[in-house]
């Protein structure tokens, strides 16, 4: 069943957007009835210019990965050494499954997290910060490589944070994103928690006077 009721409006875009959405369509009729009405009821918001905020622009995170405003994403998805999730869930579980003092170390980290999958034989480490690609790692090697080298060695063929070519390593392994979605671009960790020291200090202070 194809597509149909498309938003009128859909005619007054510029033509390189409307053969995007009619190529989008069509693709949509190959799958399933689901999809095909979700896709007639959001054409005219997927479409339409967006007024209430500026979208950061989507670039390039440097060598891999994508960077919107301040902020970049890195995936990374590497089979496990025999035994390594088990290793890499007992530490994990000893941290209280929060990773949170090493990303304090490095300071431009938004979240970190670890996922296991496929029978365990597989490792998902996903992270959000601030900057350039390079920088990122550098500071990781720099700031945190006994913490990554206890992280990673369960996974196979680790050659050691420190190693010559560690940066082949990780690109290797690293998967860019096909979309994404940060509400604060323009926000690095330092601002924030600048922020936040303002507004806790202006709340206080907002207290004493009233």
């Amino acid at each position: 069943m194809a597509t149909t009721n498309v938003p009128p409006q859909l005619d007054k875009l510029p033509p390189e957007l409307k053969e995007k959405i009619q190529e989008l369509r069509k693709l949509y009729a190959e799958g399933s009835e689901v999809g095909q009405r979700a896709l007639d009821k959001l054409l005219g918001q997927l479409a339409a210019p967006r007024t209430d905020k500026p979208v950061a622009e989507i670039t390039t995170a440097g060598r891999t990965g994508l960077r919107q405003g301040k902020v970049s994403e890195l995936t990374v998805i590497a089979p496990f050494a025999p035994g390594g999730a088990k290793r890499l869930r007992a530490l994990l579980k000893l941290l209280g499954a929060n990773f949170g003092d090493a990303g304090e170390k490095v300071g431009t980290v938004h979240d970190m997290r670890f996922v296991f999958f496929d029978n365990d034989t597989r490792m998902l480490f996903a992270t959000a910060y601030d900057g350039d690609w390079d920088p990122y790692i550098d500071d990781f090697v720099a700031k945190i490589p006994a913490e990554l080298d206890l992280v990673f060695s369960t996974t196979e063929n680790f050659p050691g944070l420190n190693t010559p070519g560690i940066k082949d390593w990780i690109a290797k392994f690293q998967i860019t994103a096909e979309a994404w979605y940060v509400a604060n671009p323009d926000l690095t960790v330092a601002e924030t928690k600048r922020l936040e020291r303002v507004g806790k200090a202006l709340d206080e202070f907002l207290d004493k006077i009233g």
